[in-house]
Formats: C-alpha cells, structure tokens, sequence
C-alpha cells in the first residue's frame, strides 16, 4: 500500500529526528539544580498567570468594577 505524500513527510522527519548522535558532553552536580529552580519559576509564573486571569474572570462575572472609581468613599473626580 503506498503511502501519501502529506504522510511521508512527517514519517521521514521523525525517523531522522530518531537517530541519536553521540553528545560529548558534562553535566556537572550544579545543572540539576539549575533546571529544578527553572522549573520552579515556570510554574510559579504559570500559577500566577492562572490565578490572575481567574480574578478577573470572577470579578467580570461579578460585574465589579476596577480602579479608584470602584472604592467606595472616594471622592468623585468633579468634587
């Protein structure tokens, strides 16, 4: 059964990806860390990022306005 060309492609591309070459390199103690750490911050950022579209989607919600106008007490801008 031949195969299509859209399907070729991406076959042949992952075959070649496959192959592995030698890496002559060192990964000292402190790399482990370093990519522990980085990963810490990616999801960290990620939380944030989450948790910050998650109050502005409760307060859209909530039809809640932001900004000073929305303080209750403060003075409106012609007073």
């Amino acid at each position: 059964m031949p195969v299509s060309r859209a399907l070729r492609v991406p076959l042949l591309l992952a075959a070649f990806l496959s192959i592995a070459s030698p890496a002559h390199a060192y990964l000292d103690p402190g790399t482990g860390s370093m990519i522990l750490s980085a990963l810490i911050g990616v999801v960290a950022a990620v939380a944030l990022a989450l948790k910050m579209f998650w109050y502005r989607l409760v307060g859209w919600l909530r039809g809640k306005r932001r900004g000073p106008a929305a303080v209750e007490g403060a003075p409106a801008a012609d007073e």
